[in-house]
């Protein structure tokens, strides 16, 4: 090396938001010097790359490129090229703006690489693709694009024992934790947690109450708000590195602890809800199955009790044995479930002569006309029967409740959950047209109900020559508004529908049981309220939350023990609309207020649409039940307050800190044109200035 110091070369535009120079060397090396004799720091774990000779620049005019081919802006990738001489006669072609390698600081051989502009534009920028926020390998990921043999120091290659150790290594890693892709770990999860209990068991019932018309609309109803909440996932989940913990980790890392906790602690509690709801509807299908051939072993509701406590003691088995078996369990009720679907179908074309006393006649105009309005009974009205019916359809978060096991979440949560949404609603509205289309909805049973001719009679049945009347005044016990097992009634083979009963009951339950431990565990890790701690423990390569399964497994039993359906099925709509709500409202609020660390990736959705789902979960949570609305709201208020007004943990420290940086480091770059003595071209990093 020469004893002169390196100029300098000036370039890029002057709107560059990172200015990026190249460094030359005059050409003062002795005449004598070997070209081909290698440096001597060449030894090692690190490859040396000589400075740009005096030279260069005329080799690039001579090969035809550009004079100014050193000094392209980069506040946009550019794909010209410049020359760089390895100091033995050999001159490179590359990018100096997207390869880090010439970039690369010698000293102690660190990879800090030159910040990329596309990883800093706002999101909202109207042309170019958004990116998603980087990684720290993202950021280097340029180094790889020039690969090279990282071999022991002076060539020595590695001994036999370190390649043992090496390959033992590798091995242990690929038989490490189990990862799943967008098809096993989110949409056939969803599709399972939304084929619930209420797709056998009360969906006839919610088409003889509502008609064919306002079941279609409830139904649309409650597609539209998992829809919007669907997309807003779907942008929190590409807004950054995904880990464990769904939508609480989501929505704390990207909008912080403040709308994570109160969503964190609803959301893990309306799942653990929910497996009391599937339980009970399993268990119920079991004692309707008892009490058929008198084998009940008390009464209906106290069997109820004691079937279903026994089945989420079983579900807590399968849960703590680890998240592979549980995958492989929800891949057979998968089959069962859909084998289900299809047997109803087929037998709704299969009408036979010994079910028309039961109600059903097969397809019928007169029947399609007559259950298309509404008959509601019982004091129930469309919001209630919407109550009931809603959490039917709130299994769109399972696939991002186990983020933390999935491949690529980033990918896979918006896939799998928005493609599962569109399955099972439509799934939803054809059985709702093929039930209302073929079953009336009172029958008696008996075949001697026949139509007379002193029997002024005008229902659907009379014109297929059954008299039901008699069910007016109360005690029938088949049709849509009575037998809630009717689409056993209707299906080719029975005691299949029995099996997707308990498949879609039982998988719903499995989801949930999982699901509200990682979301807990995740919440307790943060250290965000306090005398939680003990949940934030794992267990195995999965860090399996066991504790979490067991408090779980409690909350489910102490809601089994009610027993009724009807009555779990609004209390778990209520929490599930507080957390949709709770959920579009965060991505509304960092949209407006344009954060910095908010730069999802995912295109589809809006902030608006966000802030109108928020507002139809809380019209619809009030005019379900004003006062159990009011309660959440007010509960989702004080944790929102509690976290505002007391330190969160260490990692949500971080997280706030670096935001305040991100902030700062926007309103710099909004301005910094403003200010025409501002001309930094180099910044000089040191670990000690004396």
């Amino acid at each position: 090396m020469s004893g002169q110091k390196p100029a300098l070369k000036s370039g890029g535009s002057p709107q560059s938001r990172f200015q990026v120079d190249t460094v030359t060397e005059a050409a003062a090396a002795p005449a004598s010097t070997d070209a081909s004799k290698p440096p001597e720091e060449s030894k090692g774990r690190f490859r040396v790359v000589g400075f740009l000779d005096a030279g260069a620049l005329g080799s690039a005019m001579d090969i035809g490129l550009p004079p100014d081919v050193f000094h392209e802006p980069d506040t946009v990738r550019s794909d010209s090229v410049s020359l760089h001489s390895t100091g033995t006669g050999h001159t490179h072609v590359s990018d100096s703006h997207s390869n880090t390698y010439y970039m690369r600081t010698f000293g102690h051989n660190t990879i800090d690489a030159v910040p990329n502009i596309d990883f800093y534009r706002q999101t909202a920028a109207p042309f170019g693709e958004k990116w998603g926020r980087p990684s720290l390998s993202e950021l280097h990921d340029e180094l790889d694009k020039d690969p090279f043999e990282d071999g022991l120091a002076n060539g020595e290659e590695p001994s036999a024992a370190e390649e043992a150790a090496a390959a033992l290594a590798a091995k242990n890693a690929k038989g490490g934790t189990i990862k799943f892709g967008w098809v096993k770990g989110v949409l056939v999860r969803c599709m399972l947690n939304i084929w619930g209990v209420m797709l056998f068991i009360r969906m006839t019932w919610i088409v003889g109450h509502a008609g064919i018309g306002l079941t279609i609309a409830i139904i649309l109803m409650a597609s539209v708000v998992t829809t919007i909440t669907g997309l807003s996932t779907s942008a929190i989940a590409t807004n950054g590195f995904v880990r464990g913990g769904g939508a609480y980790y989501l929505i704390s890392r990207s909008l912080g602890p403040e709308f994570g906790g109160s969503i964190g602690l609803i959301f893990a509690f309306a799942n653990a809800v929910a497996v009391a709801m599937y339980v009970v509807g399993f268990a119920e299908t079991v004692v309707e199955m008892l009490n058929d051939v008198d084998a009940l072993m008390t009464d209906e509701l106290n069997d109820i009790r004691i079937v279903g406590t026994l089945t989420v003691i079983l579900l807590l088995g399968i849960s703590v044995a680890g998240m592979e078996w549980e995958a492989k369990a929800q891949i057979v009720l998968l089959v069962i479930l859909l084998a289900a679907i299809a047997n109803y179908f087929i037998g709704s074309f299969m009408s036979m002569e010994s079910k028309d006393p039961k109600g059903f006649f097969g397809y019928n105009s007169a029947i399609l006309l007559e259950n298309f309005g509404p008959d509601f009974r019982d004091e129930e009205t469309f919001f209630s029967v919407f109550a009931i019916f809603f959490p039917a359809a709130t299994g769109i978060l399972a696939g991002a409740n186990i983020s933390g096991d999935l491949t690529d979440p980033q990918s896979a949560i918006p896939k799998g959950t928005l493609l599962a949404i569109l399955i099972t609603g439509i799934t939803y509205i054809a059985v709702a047209i093929s039930a209302g289309s073929c079953i009336v909805r009172d029958a008696t049973g008996d075949q001697n109900d026949t139509v007379s001719d002193t029997v002024n009679c005008t229902d659907a049945a009379c014109t297929l020559g059954y008299d039901f009347s008699i069910c007016k005044e109360g005690g029938c016990q088949f049709g849509l508004m009575n037998d809630f097992q009717v689409m056993s009634l209707v299906s080719g083979f029975g005691p299949l529908i029995s099996a997707g009963i308990f498949s879609a009951t039982l998988s719903s339950a499995l989801a949930s049981l999982v699901s509200a431990p990682k979301v807990f565990q995740a919440l307790c890790k943060d250290n965000i309220y306090p005398g939680l701690g003990m949940f934030a423990k794992g267990y195995g390569k999965n860090n399996e939350p066991l504790r979490g399964y067991v408090l779980t497994f409690f909350i489910g039993l102490a809601f089994i023990l009610i027993a009724e359906l009807n009555i779990i099925a609004p209390i778990i709509s209520n929490f599930f609309l507080a957390s949709y709500a709770l959920i579009n409202f965060s991505v509304f609020h960092a949209s407006l207020a344009n954060s910095p660390g908010w730069r999802p990736s995912f295109k589809y959705y809006n902030m608006w649409v966000s802030l109108a789902g928020a507002v139809l979960c809380v019209v619809v949570m009030f005019v379900i039940n004003w006062w159990a609305a009011l309660v959440t709201l007010l509960i989702v208020l004080a944790l929102y307050i509690y976290v505002s007004y007391h330190k969160p943990g260490e990692d949500m420290m971080i997280s706030h800190f670096l935001c305040l940086l991100l902030r700062v480091n926007l309103i710099n770059t909004n301005h910094l044109m403003l200010l025409p003595s501002m001309c930094c071209t180099m910044m000089l990093v040191t670990a000690n200035l004396l």
